[in-house]
């Protein structure tokens, strides 16, 4: 009886709730917003074939994208999936049209660990096909989301650019929301963050899921979901993230 007596002036044990992860926080954010626009969310396999990873996305075989110390290789034809686009080629081939997707998820590169690279993270891509999408369309896509994320005084860049899957090729900055675009250490004195880049759906890229591109146009764009919650939340190095410091995660 004495061993088993308890002492009811100790302190009892604490239960530790656990919460969204920032990641999870920024991503439930920006599909709350294109679900808004009325996109749905799509997911894909991680382990992807070439074909769909590459080929079909106007990536031929001599492009240095598919260099194995740039990519994780399981065998020839079968790879840890570079992008979520494979998951927009997916959807073309279905023929199902018009097309408003985005497609989040965690995507594989072979890159150091450093403040701003990981060979593991995730990337939102967006995809929108239909009669008479133009350039037009993707700029005010993008201006609203970019208010509806950073708040509403938030103003958008387009910047030229070269990817092999649109064309033409952008990518967009936005007013650092720190300063107002006036230039502090957040954005390095120059007034805008790169947050992504974007562009019109390259004509081969439609033929080869079986879209007639004289018929149909469209609009991509791919952010980096890292990138959100680090400029969201003002974190200078990716690594917390993924850390499990219980510190660091507490603030969210």
């Amino acid at each position: 009886m004495k061993a088993e007596v308890i002492d009811v002036t100790l302190p009892a044990k604490k239960a530790k709730i656990g919460h969204r992860h920032p990641n999870t926080i920024a991503l439930e954010e920006v599909e709350r917003i294109f679900i808004g626009m009325g996109y749905e969310v799509v997911e894909g396999p991680e382990v992807e074939y070439a074909d769909y990873n590459f080929t079909k996305l106007n990536i031929p075989e001599n492009h240095p994208a598919r260099d194995e110390q740039d990519t994780f290789f399981i065998n020839d034809s079968i790879l840890l999936r570079s992008q979520t686009s494979p998951v927009q080629a997916r959807e073309m081939e279905k023929g199902k049209l018009p097309i408003r997707m985005i497609a989040p998820g965690r995507v594989f590169r072979s890159d150091e660990v450093d403040a701003t690279h990981s060979p593991s993270f995730h990337q939102i891509e967006g995809l929108v096909i239909d009669k008479n999408v133009t350039f037009a369309d993707l700029k005010g896509t993008l201006q609203e989301f970019a208010k509806e994320l950073f708040g509403p005084e938030t103003k958008t860049k387009f910047r030229p650019h070269h990817f092999p899957f649109t064309e033409p090729s952008a990518e967009v900055d936005v007013s650092c929301f720190k300063c107002g675009g006036k230039g502090c250490r957040f954005c390095k004195g120059s007034g805008w963050i790169e947050i992504l880049g974007c562009g019109m759906v390259h004509p081969n890229v439609l033929r080869m899921c079986g879209i007639d591109p004289d018929e149909y146009t469209g609009f991509a764009f791919g952010v980096g979901l890292e990138r959100i919650a680090l400029l969201k939340y003002e974190i200078d190095d990716m690594r917390l993230l993924y850390e499990n410091d219980s510190r660091f995660l507490k603030q969210f």
